[in-house]
């Protein structure tokens, strides 16, 4: 389902005025259209499928590379991502970590950004997000197990209530062997690790 940036832009010279702001001043008069432009970016994942980047997959043991099968874990670090929180409209932001244990399918690394964003461009909570995530990529593929981990920084904590500018948020989601806590110990220091 597409924004309706019709409907946005006349609601937002509504809120203008309900803020007591006069949405035909010079600085004013081109704001509603801005802001149902931006918004259909900020939620343009609503309706989307996020399994569709997940749906081209590479045999492990039949691709193109059968005698390089991984032994251990596929993680792809620092993926930027940003959405909306849904309890203020507010925007809140930072970095993902994604970690899967193939079994017979991997997908190309580019897909799981791809998921997130998708994921991401909804009214969202952070702890609901990962979980989305990780319920996207155990769904579509034979992964033994999943790890997510997305630490974001909230604009509704950062510039409101306890304006907190340095606080960030950590949430994990796990599925199958990474439900344990020692199983993902490994994958959680590898997060930590500078690169070369």
């Amino acid at each position: 389902m597409a924004v309706d940036r019709e409907r946005v832009s006349a609601l937002v010279r509504e809120l203008l005025e309900a803020i007591g702001e006069n949405p035909d001043r010079p600085g004013l008069r081109q704001t509603p259209a801005r802001v149902a432009d931006s918004w259909a970016e900020f939620f343009g994942g609503v309706g989307q499928d996020a399994t569709a980047p997940l749906q081209h997959t590479i045999s492990v043991s039949r691709g193109p590379a059968p005698d390089t099968l991984p032994s251990g874990a596929v993680m792809l670090r620092d993926i930027a991502f940003r959405s909306m929180c849904e309890h203020h409209l507010l925007p809140f932001r930072g970095r993902a970590h994604v970690a899967y244990l193939p079994g017979e399918r991997v997908v190309g690394l580019g897909a799981l950004p791809r998921v997130i964003d998708i994921l991401a461009a909804r009214p969202q909570v952070q702890e609901r997000l990962g979980e989305q995530v990780a319920d996207t990529i155990a769904g579509a593929l034979d992964a033994r197990g999943v790890l997510v981990i997305l630490d974001a920084e909230h604009e509704c904590v950062t510039m409101r209530g306890g304006r907190q500018p340095d606080a960030s948020t950590v949430t994990i989601a796990a599925r199958g062997v990474y439900t344990d806590p020692a199983a993902r110990a490994e994958l959680v220091a590898l997060i930590g690790r500078d690169r070369p």
